[in-house]
């Protein structure tokens, strides 16, 4: 499976990051807004932060917007009935990253660094906010030297299932995709992604589908198969 590999391209929500995409309709948005100094009211920032959701959610399986996806500021800017000042766009991106975030367990940035022993390592990776707060997670997990490229969706618009942010992060490495192999738990982003980019895929988080090298329960199982 691993014969002739030279780099892992990892995704990473529900891949080594946990407990993101707080976006529920018990989430009260106003929580963190406030410890940040908002100003609007706490109806008014959570009817606009779920509007915001609402509207990146119903693109972003969207085709045509593949290559071009919305920025999150330009969402806020979209959704908000009122005129907002760039100090509370500020803070509401903020608030949307804080909920969009999730966190790195120990035993998944240990088994970074195992996997980091044997293969050159890549992250391809979708988010809707800037990629600031997730590069602090990174550093706070020490694994932030792990990953010889990126590919942050928030920095370019390019979003899985789309080829592009894989063949980015190969032309980053400077190897063919005959030596990568796409490691994720989405079948249709991970998966799908990978093979227009002429790339292997090992689904994992419980994912199966019979174009997949293999399917692990998670990135930890795997590790324990090298």
């Amino acid at each position: 499976m691993f014969a002739g590999k030279k780099a892992l391209l990892l995704d990473m929500n529900s891949t080594f990051m946990f407990g993101e995409d707080r976006f529920s309709a018990s989430e009260d948005f106003s929580v963190h807004y406030f410890k940040i100094g908002g100003a609007l009211p706490q109806d008014k920032i959570n009817e606009i932060v779920r509007a915001v959701y609402k509207y990146l959610d119903a693109r972003y399986p969207d085709e045509n917007y593949r290559h071009s996806f919305p920025s999150l500021e330009s969402a806020v800017r979209k959704v908000a009935s009122e005129i907002l000042d760039g100090n509370e766009i500020t803070k509401i991106i903020d608030t949307f990253t804080f909920h969009e975030l999730g966190y790195i367990p120990k035993e998944y940035a240990a088994a970074l660094h195992q996997l980091r022993q044997r293969f050159t390592l890549a992250a391809v990776i979708d988010i809707w906010a800037p990629k600031t707060a997730w590069l602090n997670e990174f550093e706070r997990a020490g694994i932030s030297g792990l990953f010889s490229a990126t590919s942050f969706s928030s920095d370019h618009g390019m979003v899985k299932p789309s080829p592009k942010p894989f063949e980015l992060v190969l032309d980053q490495l400077g190897i063919a995709n005959s030596e990568a192999i796409v490691v994720g738990d989405s079948p249709r982003r991970d998966l799908g992604g990978a093979k227009s980019a002429g790339i292997d895929c090992i689904l994992v988080g419980g994912a199966e589908h019979p174009d997949a090298l293999k399917s692990f329960n998670s990135l930890l199982e795997l590790c324990t198969k090298l």
